[in-house]
């Protein structure tokens, strides 16, 4: 993670005093209010203060969006312009967000409780190297010629699908936008940001130093609004090629039906998880593999998709792995997220703390047992905050084992060997992330084949770059984020065959 300078630190109170937003749509070059004239409260799960009103966008600004993405992208502005062209651009566009990493870091921090060491030292950061990423590629892909027979040419070309809605989440608001506007850009597509209702400043913000950098109108545009109205119009729209989607399974269900009910419009999914991480008696490091299992399930409020919610310890180790992960909890006890050493922030809003304060005593009523955490904290502030939480003596039929919560709420659960470990990291509807800890290589190899999940880790909880692909088995999603495994599916396939005469 990237230091932060002492002077910046010391500042931001005065830079969230100084701090303004924008808080409209962004809709073909220009800023403007939804048709409707409708604006939700956009609420800092800090303090449960109002930041600003943001415009809340419906069908008739998806129309609007749309039209003005289908004129931009058949009147060839961006698709058809030289690669080299479209890389220098897209290079500028992360250039620009470097630039104001400190004004975007801040804004998500305030935007969605994330401590801003986080948002300034690895999130912001992460989205500059996406884009810059991508555009690197863009003059590296190259099309395909297939085995050829003596009278005939066989072209294999890569072409842009079209128009591409991007629906995505609030848990890392700006860097799960880039996972998808960052390929799909490269890729030639125009693009419109449907950014989560309750984290939407970065993405507004963002769209203005797309035009900046020299993204043409139409081709990036931004709607905020609600999944219901917004989300939902995208997904059934005639004119949308694509959804790529980031969020719950249960929504992620919903786009795959608009896509039948209009007109089969490609689909990705990254939904939910409930990530195993088996930790093997033969460990080779108990205290570091503990203090990865805390990060693994404290990390961003819980608020991950990956996140290591279901601990399996082998008997031998169960009571004294569990202490030590209670232990490195305490590090995890959340603070003020504008304070550079405070490691967890609130969870996003009131909805989410009681969904989470609700999951909590219903693992009490099965007959789980809270080892530490369990309450509410830093009340007095106003804002949304929990306790790190961890349940012993869970089985693995249990609510709180099976449903994603969302929040820094483990549960741990016992097994007796190689063979129990994987039934129950598989025994369950996702397969997004696994981790296992081993010093036995061939062990190591053997789980991790058996292993029903989209990503394995060993000897770690969270591995990997925007050099490699990211997605799930199961009900944790269709296709893949991040690598060059993600132009896949932002583009058409075309076969063109030549006859020779």
């Amino acid at each position: 993670m990237e230091a932060i300078p002492v002077s910046a630190a010391e500042d931001y109170r005065k830079q969230v005093s100084q701090i303004s937003y924008r808080n409209q749509a962004f809709i073909d070059g220009s800023f403007v209010g939804a048709a409707s004239g409708a604006t939700f409260d956009c609420i800092s799960p800090i303090d449960g203060k109002v930041l600003t009103r943001v415009a809340a966008c419906d069908k008739e600004d998806v129309d609007r969006a749309v039209a003005a993405a289908r004129r931009a992208f058949d009147a060839g502005v961006w698709s058809d312009i030289a690669p080299r062209k479209r890389k220098k651009i897209l290079l500028k566009f992360a250039t620009l967000i470097d630039d104001h990493k400190d004004e975007l870091a801040l804004l998500e921090t305030l935007d969605m409780g994330k401590p801003i060491a986080e948002s300034r030292g690895s999130d912001i950061p992460g989205v500059v190297n996406t884009v810059a990423f991508y555009a690197e590629a863009i003059d590296k892909m190259y099309d395909e010629m297939a085995p050829r027979r003596p009278d005939s040419i066989s072209l294999i070309t890569r072409e842009p699908l079209g128009v591409v809605a991007a629906v995505v989440p609030w848990n890392f608001p700006l860097s799960m936008a880039g996972w998808k506007f960052g390929p799909a850009l490269a890729a030639g597509n125009a693009v419109i940001v449907k950014p989560a209702e309750q984290s939407p400043l970065t993405a507004i913000r963002v769209a203005e130093l797309a035009a900046e950098a020299g993204i043409p109108d139409g081709i990036f545009q931004v709607l905020p609004g609600f999944g219901e109205t917004a989300g939902q119009a995208l997904g059934r729209h005639m004119d949308v090629d694509m959804v790529a989607f980031t969020g719950s399974t249960e929504i992620g269900k919903l786009f795959l039906s608009y896509a039948g009910e209009s007109n089969m419009k490609h689909v990705s999914l990254e939904c939910g998880g409930k990530s195993p991480n088996i930790v093997f008696a033969d460990v080779a490091d108990l205290d570091f593999a503990a203090k990865a299992a805390a990060e693994g399930v404290f990390y961003n409020s819980g608020q991950v998709c990956t996140a290591a919610t279901r601990l399996l310890v082998q008997e031998d180790v169960q009571d004294q792995f569990i202490q030590k992960v209670a232990e490195y909890a305490r590090d995890w006890m959340p603070g003020d997220p504008l304070d550079p050493k405070t490691a967890m922030g609130p969870v996003v809003d009131s909805a989410q703390l009681d969904r989470v304060m609700n999951y909590i005593q219903v693992g009490s009523g099965e007959g789980a047992k809270i080892a530490a955490g369990g309450k509410r904290a830093r009340e007095e502030t106003g804002g949304y905050y929990i306790e790190p939480t961890i349940f012993s003596s869970v089985d693995n039929g249990m609510r709180i084992a099976q449903e994603e919560i969302f929040g820094p709420v483990l549960s741990t659960i016992p097994f007796r060997d190689e063979e129990e470990a994987v039934k129950i990291a598989n025994e369950t509807i996702y397969g997004l992330q696994a981790s296992l800890w081993t010093r036995d290589i061939n062990k190591a190899h053997k789980v991790a084949r058996a292993l029903k999940a989209g990503t394995v880790n060993i000897n770690a909880t969270d591995g990997g770059d925007i050099t490699v692909p990211f997605g799930g088995y199961k009900q944790s999603g269709i296709g893949r984020d991040k690598s060059l495994h993600a132009f896949e599916k932002y583009t058409q396939l075309k076969h063109t065959f030549i006859q020779l005469y």
